[in-house]
């Protein structure tokens, strides 16, 4: 299935956390918590502004960003787990 978000809406695909802390204990499924990193995989057209233009989008796909802890929706199709978010919700790109 494809999506297409619309206005200054983003689709992102969570990235998997790491299983393992930094001195090497595994951490279990149910004491991690979601998330807030993931790739762009669909950016609508633009923020509509009051002159009638449209404001680009910061981000494209493939870029590696961080979210809000709390931001967006989450949608599942064909069986993968997405978020559609707000640009304005996007924090920062990874680089």
């Amino acid at each position: 299935m494809n999506i297409k978000p619309l206005y200054d809406r983003v689709v992102i695909k969570r990235m998997e956390e790491e299983k393992m802390s930094a001195g090497g204990i595994v951490i279990p499924d149910s004491a991690t918590e979601k998330p807030i990193k993931g790739e762009v995989v669909a950016v609508g057209a633009g923020k509509a502004l009051d002159n009638g233009s449209t404001r680009t989008p910061s981000v494209k796909v493939g870029d590696k960003v961080l979210f809000g802890k709390y931001a967006g929706t989450e949608v599942k199709l064909d069986g993968t787990e997405f978020l559609v978010v707000k640009e304005d919700d996007i924090l920062a790109i990874l680089g």
